[in-house]
């Protein structure tokens, strides 16, 4: 018989499906190569996430739709259109979000879909908006689907409609909002709905950061922490960072620490790679998890294709974090496939392991 489960505090009942999805989430946590924020990261992310579009590294095309839309509000006198972010985490949503507020001049409010779990949650944050005011929800896909009904007439009247009484003699009362900016951020747009999807005036996915882009946020990075990095030693750090601006940030602070205690404090290409070798993150931006799938695909199963559960029980894993959190950046990167008979192992993932493929396998 299942149990109820207590994860960080939150008590979920037994059978509950957000239970499985936040233990592969703090599996997540643990790793050095996760985009997931963590403990450590708060902080960090505060003290150098950039406060203007012109301070903002990448995403060039987003970077130019925002500027072209807040100088239109701007010149209209009008709010900015309510915006969707979408994307892998660890790309700047949150940070985009904070950035749109500071280019109108406006407060910004942050939230997220989990914490608004009643309408009267959703009404009070909606009524304390001031005019020209933002609104950021994070995970917006995850709102709850009451507290979504009575966002609509938020977004497109800026009206809140609130029953009054019950029965017979209830009744229905339309309060009126401030004029203010909505911006959702999700990495599961698939899991949002339709009707709300549709009421955003423009969405923007986020890619993959290329290594300069990565190299030149390291060196912004480490400018700010006043640690001292050739541009070859940010280069490397970037190229280890899975494409992701948050875990070069993280990346670069455990470089910083390893270049202090074993070398001079400057970070180079050879003490960069020193030290990402030491924290067991390589070439690739694998790590020793990520290598060890590979090698239980490749030398264990002798690269015939392997059931997740099968993969899973080797690996000592739950199913839900091998598939949610270790194979994307494996199949990402090209290194393992799913078929209709399993997961198995590609050519380049022999060769990343430094092994000659069977013959068959592309």
């Amino acid at each position: 018989m299942e149990r109820d489960v207590e994860i960080e505090g939150i008590v979920f009942e037994a059978g509950d499906d957000d239970r499985d999805a936040l233990a592969g989430r703090l599996a997540a946590r643990e790793r050095a190569v996760s985009a997931a924020l963590q403990e450590d990261d708060l902080a960090l992310d505060r003290s150098l996430r950039p406060r203007r579009l012109g301070d903002y590294l990448g995403q060039a095309k987003v970077k130019d739709s925002l500027a072209i839309l807040i100088e239109a509000a701007r010149g209209r006198g009008d709010v900015v259109d309510h915006i969707l972010f979408s994307g892998p985490p660890g790309l700047g949503k949150t940070t985009l979000a904070q950035v749109v507020a500071n280019e109108v001049g406006a407060s910004i409010r942050t939230t997220s879909g989990p914490a608004i779990e009643r309408t009267g949650d959703l009404a009070a944050i909606l009524t304390n908006l001031e005019e020209g005011d933002v609104l950021f929800i994070d995970e917006i896909h995850r709102l709850n689907r009451m507290v979504e009904e009575v966002l609509y007439p938020a977004l497109e009247d800026f009206a809140l409609d609130i029953v009054v009484g019950k029965g017979p003699a209830a009744r229905s009362i339309r309060l009126d909002l401030p004029r203010f900016t909505l911006i959702g951020a999700t990495t599961r747009t698939g899991l949002l709905t339709g009707p709300l999807r549709d009421r955003f005036g423009i969405a923007f996915r986020l890619a993959y950061y290329a290594p300069e882009e990565l190299a030149a946020i390291v060196r912004r990075s480490a400018a700010i922490l006043g640690v001292e990095v050739e541009e070859e030693g940010a280069l490397e750090i970037a190229r280890r960072s899975r494409g992701t601006p948050r875990l070069a940030n993280r990346l670069l602070k455990r470089v910083r620490d390893w270049a202090q205690v074993r070398g001079d404090g400057c970070i180079t290409e050879d003490v960069a790679a020193q030290a990402l070798s030491f924290f067991e993150v390589d070439d690739l931006g694998l790590d020793a998890v990520d290598n060890r799938i590979l090698e239980l695909l490749c030398v264990q199963f002798s690269g015939r294709p392997v059931g997740l559960t099968t993969l899973a029980s080797a690996l000592s894993e739950d199913p839900d974090s091998v598939e949610d959190v270790y194979e994307p950046y494996l199949m990402q990167q090209g290194l393992m496939v799913r078929t209709p008979k399993g997961r198995q192992a590609t050519a380049r993932a022999w060769e990343h392991l430094g092994m000659l493929p069977p013959e068959g396998v592309a």
